[in-house]
Order: C-alpha cells, then sequence, then structure tokens
C-alpha cells in the first residue's frame, strides 16, 4: 500500500524509553523500556530568539538553536522507566513471593538523558512514530493516590539534539511514517 499524502494517526499505541548509559548521552542501552499503560505523549518545538534593533526598527532575528518539549502520562509507571527518566536506584530484596522492589531518589541523584518513541496508528494505514532523541526530564514528576482512581504519573522535560555520531548526529525529534504497522523496537541497536 503507498503511504498516504496525508496521514491521519490515531490514539497513542505504545510508548518505549530507551537510557543513556554514558556522562555524555551518546551510548543507548541495549534495551528500551515500556511504557505499557501510556495515555499521553505531547510535544513542542520551542526556540529562544534574540532581536536586533536599531533606529527604532526590528532589523532581524536570530535562533539560539531548537529544542522540544515534551510531556507523558502513563498509568502504572514501571520503576525501570521512573529511574531511566529520572535517575535514582532500585533495589530487590526477598525471594518469591515475599520480593521487595524499591525505588528510591536521593538527593543526590541527577537525571540522565534518554530517548522517548511513540508510536500512533493510521486511519490510513500504517503508523506513525515520533523520536525524541535526547530528552532530560526538566519539570515536575506527578502521581497522586485518589480514592477510586487509577494511579497516574506524568513527567515533562526537554528534548536536545543527539550526540550519536552517524544518521542521527545533531537531530532532535523525526516523525516516521510506515506503510504497514511497524512495532517499536525494544533493541536500540
Amino acid at each position: 500500500m503507498a503511504l498516504a499524502d496525508t496521514p491521519l494517526p490515531y490514539g497513542l499505541r505504545d510508548i518505549k524509553v530507551t537510557p543513556y548509559t554514558d556522562a555524555t548521552s551518546t551510548v543507548l542501552a541495549d534495551t528500551a523500556i515500556d511504557l505499557p499503560n501510556s495515555r499521553t505523549l505531547s510535544f513542542s518545538e520551542t526556540e529562544e530568539f534574540t532581536e536586533l534593533r536599531g533606529d527604532d526598527h526590528l532589523i532581524t532575528t536570530r535562533g539560539s538553536g531548537a529544542s522540544v518539549e515534551w510531556d507523558i502520562e502513563s498509568g502504572g509507571l514501571p520503576l525501570e522507566a521512573v529511574k531511566a527518566m529520572f535517575g535514582g536506584e532500585i533495589t530487590t530484596t526477598g525471594m518469591e513471593p515475599d520480593t521487595v522492589k524499591r525505588y528510591r531518589k536521593t538527593s543526590t541523584s541527577s537525571r540522565p538523558f534518554f530517548k522517548l518513541e511513540g508510536q500512533a496508528i493510521s486511519d490510513s494505514g500504517g503508523d506513525i512514530h515520533v523520536v525524541i532523541y535526547r530528552c532530560r526530564a526538566t519539570g515536575n514528576f506527578e502521581g497522586e493516590l485518589a480514592d477510586g482512581e487509577f494511579w497516574l504519573t506524568s513527567g515533562s522535560g526537554v528534548g536536545l539534539p543527539s550526540l550519536i555520531e552517524g544518521d542521527d548526529l545533531d537531530a532532535i525529534y523525526d516523525f516516521i511514517q510506515n506503510g504497514s504497522v511497524t512495532a517499536i523496537s525494544t533493541s536500540s541497536i
């Protein structure tokens, strides 16, 4: 089937988070982490501009380089995904069936970089992927436990240019349209 000129993405099918494993955000982990109950992945490209004014006129503007602001919301966020996006440590103790897994964030835990990829199925066939290459959570990490409600968590941040050598170098984000539905790979390689 030929790709539609105007794809009509519908719904959210999947979101995966892939952590970077080095301090310079150039080496991705071997495996992506699934956000199984994802509700939203939103994004907004932004750029700061400086104005040159002279003789009481706006002469020109100069951008400082684009970035993308993102937000996600998910129900039942896996602790591994929380660690990949917000730092901290996970410890597991005990034996089945009394295993205890703990996520702990300390004041010295910094927020790491990671890659986000979301997928929506297209009404016109195939799917659309949104890839944000070098994300960092810069906003709040929020959740609420409430009577009669599911536990929903959300986070936000910024996407910066990729530092990975090759085709993705300097990429901030991609929209990828596939002629047939193509699952997000759990492998980053």
